[in-house]
């Protein structure tokens, strides 16, 4: 992989107080309801999958999980004081895209992320859905769970579009939202074999397959960044 990924040893050091004020808030604001942590793994590294439908989804995510989970920002957020501190403790490692393509530097951070035993958030579709309707998944979640070995836990996350629609600035208090998580999908029968483009998709799409069932989405065979509203504003 070309892309470089900003390491920040740091990340996530505030994470576990930061769920204790958080999450209740989140609870209680928008009687966030979670089921299927039990799919979790306790230790060690594993991908959590969710499908994408608002921008407050990772907060939604990262507050809500049992254990410290990881994820890739934009590197801008570190040129604002508001966030450069706040994001990576709470998780985020920020993304040093001038060394390659950003898709590249984001696989190589989270390989090093599973590596290390950490949970790791990545979101297959690879952008938000912005039309309701989930879209086909990129193979990276693949290519890492085969080159790690962490299962994939897949998640459907419903009503965050309502509390923080496309264009909105302030989530919107008192709509209910759920995240529900999935069994975990494990690579070890494919050991062994020939990483091909083939089963790079079977297993992307077998990824998004459970997602949909889990978020209730009807499911749209294109790429998000397909989405006619993103077209628009190309």
């Amino acid at each position: 992989m070309t892309g470089r990924a900003a390491a920040v040893p740091e990340a996530g050091r505030l994470q576990s107080p930061a769920r204790k004020v958080v999450g209740p808030l989140l609870r209680g604001l928008w009687s966030a309801k979670v089921d299927g942590l039990e799919h979790v793994p306790t230790s060690g590294p594993a991908l959590i999958a969710p499908n994408h439908i608002s921008f407050i989804d990772s907060i939604f995510v990262l507050a809500l999980m049992p254990r410290r989970t990881l994820a890739v920002g934009k590197a801008e957020y570190m040129d604002s004081w508001k966030t450069r501190y706040l994001f990576p403790a709470i998780g985020m490692i920020p993304l040093d895209r001038s060394g390659g393509s950003s898709s590249d530097a984001a696989l190589a951070q989270a390989a090093a992320s599973l590596q290390q035993g950490d949970l790791f958030l990545i979101y297959p579709e690879g952008t938000r859905s912005r039309d309701g309707f989930l879209h086909r998944g990129r193979t990276g979640v693949a290519r890492l769970a085969l080159r790690t070995g962490a299962p994939i836990v897949p998640v459907g996350i419903r009503g965050t579009d309502a509390i923080q629609p496309p264009g909105a600035v302030v989530p919107r208090p008192f709509k209910p939202c759920s995240l529900a998580f999935g069994p975990p999908i494990r690579t070890e029968k494919h050991d062994g074999q020939e990483v091909t483009r083939a089963l790079l998709r079977d297993l992307t799409d077998e990824v998004m397959y459970e997602i949909g069932q889990l978020s209730g989405q009807t499911y749209r065979d294109t790429y998000g960044n397909e989405q006619p509203e993103l077209q628009k504003q190309e």
